[in-house]
């Protein structure tokens, strides 16, 4: 532990009313009108420590925020002092080691395609521009997940500013209780400025996509889902329904038109991929883009759009699919749907086992990750694209046995997220750590 001398500054601070203020506030989602008191961008660690005293001294409270991703869960700003951290974009890969050290505010971008020419994969999820500790606090589910399990537990150091300014390095052997409770607890416990964490080595995978028309949504869910049972763990499979926009960026073969797609990635031989997904091959997909790659193309794999867009969401993790459930998601998402996207995410692996080590989000239950998407283009659409969602989430809240955390974009009980030991253990450390409950995290832990 160490106390930093905060004598050099705070940096710079952007306030209500100044000429920076509106670009400084947003979000990677534009229907978020973000109002703090104040946006702080701290250009190290020193900084850093500065702004919490800062925060202190004038009775703020401080939420920590880089990419802009998942803000909606922070609800009311008033009293609140946003500490930026995107200036905090460092990135050190040690190849033989098989370990990567990033900043806070480093996203998956800058990483991947240099992994990906070393032979080495991390696990990332759909989107290469997700920042990578908000990811990593959180969870973290991609397309090696049921292989390796979550990102958070391939998390191997943490380094934060605390509530008293002391710049501490957690790992296993130092501030146990607190590495554990940031891997999963989220950005409660303090101000993280750098992680580590592990890769695999991965030099090809079989990966790819086969499209079919949105009017085969339902036959293609009900192959999707009576496939996955017979699937190991080295592949793991999402469906996905999307409608793409008439936009003259996007690809003409898919421009303005829907979707039902099935996406996977398999850390295996092409032949043995090709043969797990026969099923699905035999019904005829309009086009299939299944190959060969190098880890770094599952960045674009899921097609996950890269600039901020105006959107609401729902999720639930689920055990099954049935057919009912299967025929009303079809009609909701269907032609002309206001929903943008409706995805399921293979689930299970190494996703539903404990491993000694593990923090607090150490698992995550049920066997298919629902994730429906509504963009809002104009405000006139709002009311469908809300009653578009709201009945997705009606289908699904029957099936539901819990929820991935940084699929929740709105305000929510925290509690339900974990057991009750896990809980009361992570509000003890917040108690430790930040008795004054100064740190607000996306989803929220008080102190106990």
């Amino acid at each position: 532990m160490t106390t930093i001398d905060i004598s050099s500054g705070l940096g710079r601070i952007v306030h209500p009313g100044e000429p920076a203020w509106d670009v400084s506030r947003g979000t990677f989602n534009l229907l978020i009108d973000q109002r703090p008191e104040a946006i702080a961008f701290p250009a190290d660690d020193r900084e850093v420590a500065a702004v919490i005293a800062h925060a202190r001294r004038r009775g703020l409270r401080v939420a920590p925020q880089a990419t802009g991703h998942n803000p909606g869960p922070l609800g009311s700003l008033a009293g609140m002092l946003i500490l930026n951290t995107s200036a905090l974009t460092e990135v050190s890969i040690d190849a033989d080691a098989r370990r990567v050290r990033v900043g806070a505010a480093t996203k998956w971008e800058k990483v991947t395609p240099h992994l990906s020419e070393l032979g080495l994969a991390g696990l990332h999820g759909s989107s290469p521009d997700v920042g990578i500790v908000g990811y990593s606090l959180g969870g973290g589910i991609g397309w090696l997940a049921r292989k390796y399990g979550m990102q958070s537990n391939a998390v191997t150091a943490i380094e934060l500013v605390t509530a008293e300014g002391h710049l501490i390095r957690t790992d296993p052997a130092h501030e146990p209780d607190l590495f554990w409770a940031l891997r999963g607890g989220g950005g409660n416990f303090g101000i993280v400025t750098a992680i580590e964490f592990g890769v695999h080595p991965v030099r090809e995978l079989y990966a790819g996509a086969m499209f079919f028309p949105i009017e085969r949504t339902s036959e293609i869910l009900h192959a999707w889902t009576e496939l996955l049972p017979t699937l190991p763990e080295e592949i793991t499979a999402w469906a996905t329904i999307l409608h793409f926009p008439p936009l003259p960026d996007v690809p003409e073969p898919v421009r303005g038109r829907s979707f039902i797609i099935v996406m996977a990635a398999f850390l295996g031989t092409e032949a043995d991929g090709h043969e797990l997904l026969r099923p699905l091959r035999r019904l005829g997909p309009e086009m299939d883009t299944f190959a060969t790659r190098p880890p770094g193309a599952l960045g674009e794999l899921a097609m996950d759009p890269p600039d901020p867009l105006p959107y609401w969401t729902t999720t639930a993790l689920v055990d099954e699919m049935p057919s009912a459930v299967i025929e009303r998601t079809a009609r909701i998402s269907g032609a002309g749907s206001p929903l943008t996207m409706v995805q399921f995410r293979h689930m299970g692996g190494a996703l539903a086992r404990h491993e000694p080590g593990a923090g607090a989000r150490a698992t995550l239950p049920g066997h298919i990750a629902m994730f429906g998407l509504g963009v809002v283009p104009e405000a006139g659409a709002e009311p469908a694209v809300v009653a578009g969602l709201e009945a997705l989430s009606g289908v699904f809240a029957p099936l539901r046995v819990g929820d991935y955390p940084n699929f929740v974009e709105e305000p929510t009980d925290t509690s339900a997220f974990f057991d009750t030991d896990t809980w009361n253990r992570l509000r003890r450390v917040k108690a430790l750590y930040d008795p004054g409950d100064l740190f607000r995290g996306n989803h929220h832990i008080p102190p106990a």
